[in-house]
């Protein structure tokens, strides 16, 4: 039986449109773009193409840097605190990815002062909090556009306007909101990844806005603008350049269909309880619990769907969700939380089918 894939917020699948944008790049023109002969300066010419196709979708007034990942991004992104001079506080959203919040907390270890702003039960950050937060300290504050375990949109223009009245950098982690919905026009550095918008894995991007210094974070040749060292893939870059594009023309288009696929999905997940704003939300993601069920249980009986219980990249931690945590919620009620991603690719037919079969398990598993 073919697995139903509804996973989109790990990964999507590689678009047609960005593999015939790398096929070139994987066969016969595998020049490395820093060599000054002519299959050099093309692979060269092919990576700057895609860097004025991801360019494309992010504010003007800034430079495109790739990465390896939307981590190493910002990771990159936040060595902008270190030349804040007079400044040693970074202040995030709690929900962050651990990307964020993982990197911000490790900034606490080395002389920063990290503050976690606290958000409220819909998942959305507690205003009054951020604006008691922010001082003449603050280096640097981070919030994400689009929270990847939950949906939530946070009102990232508002908080980027407190964080300048208060003389700090705004980073925004937009990795789910790239190429699907607006990129705050404000921010400062903005992290986005490849594969989260039907591109490669092994590919992300750090936007920074003209006029603000970063501290190289890998050092050697100084291959990328002198501040990301290492051979960059023209396969990749062609990848992304490429997803971005598709997605910018295909942006109401996907919009609407990932819309009619979660009304359909919330009609058929009545039993169950949304966690996260209703009315805040990315469409494509539906976080849902149903009390007293073990989703470990769970996905273990429904083979044929691909769904998670949360963020891929803290799969492997064994640490609960502090997503789900931070609205609230119990760890029982985080054990009974499962997450949905609806993309480009998906069926009516394939979220009715995956509807039927989770809740057939979680039926006989409650009975």
């Amino acid at each position: 039986m073919s697995v139903i894939y509804l996973d989109n917020q790990a990964t999507t699948p590689l678009a047609p449109e960005a593999l015939e944008a790398m096929l070139p790049w994987l066969k016969n023109n595998f020049g490395n773009p820093h060599s000054s002969h002519v299959m050099g300066r093309q692979a060269a010419a092919a990576v700057e193409v895609a860097r004025d196709q991801v360019a494309a979708l992010l504010p003007p007034g800034g430079r495109v840097i790739f990465t390896g990942s939307a981590t190493e991004a910002i990771n990159l992104a936040m060595g902008a605190a270190r030349n804040r001079q007079g400044r040693d506080q970074i202040a995030i959203i709690d929900t962050e990815h651990a990307a964020v919040r993982d990197t911000a907390l490790w900034y606490g270890t080395q002389g920063f002062d990290t503050k976690l702003l606290p958000v409220d039960p819909q998942g959305l950050v507690k205003m009054e909090d951020l604006e008691a937060c922010f001082g003449p300290k603050t280096a640097l504050v981070g919030a994400m556009l689009v929270n990847n375990e939950i949906g939530v949109i946070q009102p990232v223009e508002q908080i980027t306007e407190r964080a300048h009245r208060a003389g700090a950098l705004m980073l925004c982690d937009a990795v789910q909101g790239f190429g699907r919905i607006d990129i705050p026009q404000q921010a400062d550095l903005i992290a986005l990844s490849g594969h989260k918008i039907y591109g490669p894995k092994g590919i992300g991007a750090l936007w920074v806005r003209n006029g603000i210094d970063i501290p190289p974070l890998i050092h050697g040749g100084g291959q990328e603008q002198g501040i990301r060292s290492g051979t960059l893939s023209p396969a990749l870059s062609a990848g992304l350049g490429a997803a971005a594009t598709i997605c910018a023309k295909r942006r109401e288009e996907d919009m609407h269909h990932v819309a009619n696929l979660a009304e359909t999905a919330h009609g058929l997940f009545g039993a169950w309880t949304v966690n996260g704003s209703l009315n805040h939300r990315y469409p494509g993601n539906l976080n849902i619990r149903r009390d007293g069920l073990d989703v470990g249980r769970l996905m273990s009986d429904v083979r044929g769907v691909a769904f998670s219980a949360g963020s891929a990249c803290a799969s492997g931690s064994g640490r609960p969700s502090h997503v789900l945590a931070a609205l609230g919620l119990e760890p029982a009620q985080i054990k009974s939380s499962i997450r949905l991603g609806f993309g480009r690719y998906n069926t009516i037919e394939e979220v009715e089918r995956a509807a039927h079969l989770i809740n057939e398990a979680a039926g006989e598993q409650l009975s």
